[in-house]
């Protein structure tokens, strides 16, 4: 089976910075996509950027130039460095990737079970 575990979620001052970490453990072949989603209180979750194999990067409006997203493929994980944090980035933050298990498989979405990252004013 395959996991995905976050890491590096809490609070943080506006103006702030957190990291993020992901990783992804048991039977990988290959990670095709890496990406990071957020869902705030009430709200439908959202994608908030994606790291392919290929190191192309993509990032939602709303975090472009304050998030980095990176990738450490020896180590199937991959983090989102979060700076200039703004209240209204408070959210449950989750990893998710297409994972090829084996050389003949389909890629499969996993997801994490999430952290908090909470933004005061």
């Amino acid at each position: 089976q395959v996991q995905l575990v976050e890491s590096g979620g809490g609070l943080a001052q506006a103006g702030g910075s957190l990291r993020l970490s992901c990783a992804a453990s048991g039977r990988i072949f290959a990670i095709n996509a890496m990406r990071w989603f957020r869902q705030a209180p009430g709200k439908q979750r959202e994608w908030v950027a994606t790291i392919t194999r290929g190191d192309s990067t993509n990032y939602a409006d709303a975090v472009k130039g304050r998030f980095i997203i990176s990738r450490d493929s020896a180590r199937n994980m991959w983090n989102l460095q979060m700076d200039s944090l703004k209240p209204e980035d408070t959210a449950a933050y989750f990893c998710n990737a297409d994972i090829q298990r084996t050389l003949i498989s389909v890629s499969t979405a996993y997801w994490g079970q999430g952290t908090q990252v909470t933004v005061s004013s």
